[in-house]
């Protein structure tokens, strides 16, 4: 959106109400990615928080939409987080559970909205951090090859395979769900 290149441009000279806008204006979709991500609310909140934080420090070249901008800053944050976690020796997942609790995943007749977004959590729990990723932003968030891409860092191709990867993992793995 050309408003949004608008609103980067004002924050970059200080305006506290553009900021705002471009928070309300995304907050939310950066929460449900982060959210995804981490399958922990608070940790996607301080993530949500510190990706606007990053704005603040400026750094958009307009290579890509602002959109993709801000979930590239959300990403490389996930990845902070998961790197210092490592470190010092919290090597549990940042999706809690997963693994073979996850597998045992049976669906019952007439299962709500509730249900089913917990399950979907409990599945992406169940793959790497880069499969986790590549899933949530073209399956969840409906992002192109090229802005994926761009948001991960790497060639469309690695976003290709690992897309096929992370599929085929989640096909094999839930064979028999619905």
């Amino acid at each position: 959106m050309s408003d949004d290149i608008e609103l980067v441009r004002q924050i970059g000279h200080g305006d506290e109400a553009a900021f705002r806008v471009l928070v309300e204006r995304h907050g939310r979709y950066l929460f449900g990615i982060a959210y995804a991500l981490t399958g922990n609310r608070a940790d996607a909140e301080d993530l949500v928080q510190e990706t606007f934080a990053g704005v603040l420090k400026g750094g958009f070249r307009g290579a890509a939409s602002v959109r993709t901008w801000l979930v590239a800053i959300l990403v490389r944050r996930v990845g902070m987080l998961r790197r210092w976690r490592g470190r010092k020796g919290r090597d549990r997942s940042l999706n809690g559970e997963g693994g073979a609790a996850a597998a045992k995943i049976v669906a019952s007749p007439g299962m709500g909205g509730a249900e089913a977004r917990l399950d979907l959590a409990t599945m992406l729990a169940t793959l790497s951090p880069e499969h986790r990723a590549v899933i949530v932003l073209r399956e969840l968030e409906g992002l192109t090859y090229e802005e994926m891409a761009a948001v991960l860092g790497v060639p469309r191709g690695t976003v290709e395979s690992r897309l096929h990867r992370a599929r085929e993992a989640l096909r094999s793995r839930f064979k028999g769900y619905l």
